[in-house]
């Protein structure tokens, strides 16, 4: 940082303004350089907002879960293993996976509206609707929040929800995502499993699409 506050050229003020000290000359050319940097940070965070509502592209590697991929975990590295069912403990912190195309040998990991959260729990526990859609009781849901696109990792047991620190908006995994507490917007976009000789492999695209959800 001090190199580029060296290369940095502040303009002198004219002898008409009056001389500045030592001091306040100093104090301003701080004042520029930060605000400069304000400036670029304010940028990044736009570019990374505006990626919570990106369309899915035309990469193999940015596109959505679709059917027929298999599932990878994302933070397993080498040479892609599809999860299986009996890959997912009961009643455990969910994984984050990636859908994996096995055809092109393609891990969709371009995006991270294309994180997914899979979670296992006893089917007698699950409602209708999540029951439909799951394997063997695995189940899967967006790992993107609804309400500014932070990710969403804790597991609360006590309450079977997930939870996103950013603003502590939880969803009822039970029941199809549905909130229970916070300011998200809209329940967690799911998609559909089924088991294919013990491997996980998705059955339909998101309900909804991932990533927060715009106001008005």
């Amino acid at each position: 940082m001090a190199q580029k506050e060296k290369d940095i050229v502040v303009a002198r003020p004219s002898e008409s303004a009056g001389a500045c000290t030592a001091h306040s000359c100093d104090i301003s050319r701080r004042t520029f350089v930060r605000a400069a940097g304000s400036v670029l940070i304010g940028s990044s965070s736009l570019l990374r907002l505006s990626d919570l509502h990106a369309d899915e592209g035309t990469n193999a590697h940015d596109q959505r879960p679709t059917i027929g991929d298999r599932l990878v975990n994302a933070a397993t590295e080498g040479a892609p293993t599809p999860l299986k069912v009996s890959d997912i403990p009961e009643n455990s912190n969910p994984i984050i996976a990636l859908p994996y195309d096995t055809a092109s040998n393609t891990v969709r990991d371009g995006s991270r509206l294309n994180k997914l959260l899979l979670l296992r729990l006893p089917v007698e526990s699950l409602d209708a609707e999540t029951r439909a859609r799951a394997a063997d009781g695995v189940f899967a849901y967006s790992a993107t929040c609804t309400h500014q696109g932070c990710e969403v990792s804790q597991w609360l047991p006590a309450d079977q929800a997930l939870m996103c620190f950013c603003h502590f908006s939880k969803f009822d995994v039970r029941a199809a995502g549905s909130v229970t507490a916070g300011p998200a917007p809209s329940n967690l976009p799911y998609l559909s499993l089924r088991s294919e000789g013990g491997e996980l492999v998705i059955a339909s695209a998101f309900n909804t699409k991932p990533g927060a959800k715009r106001s008005g």
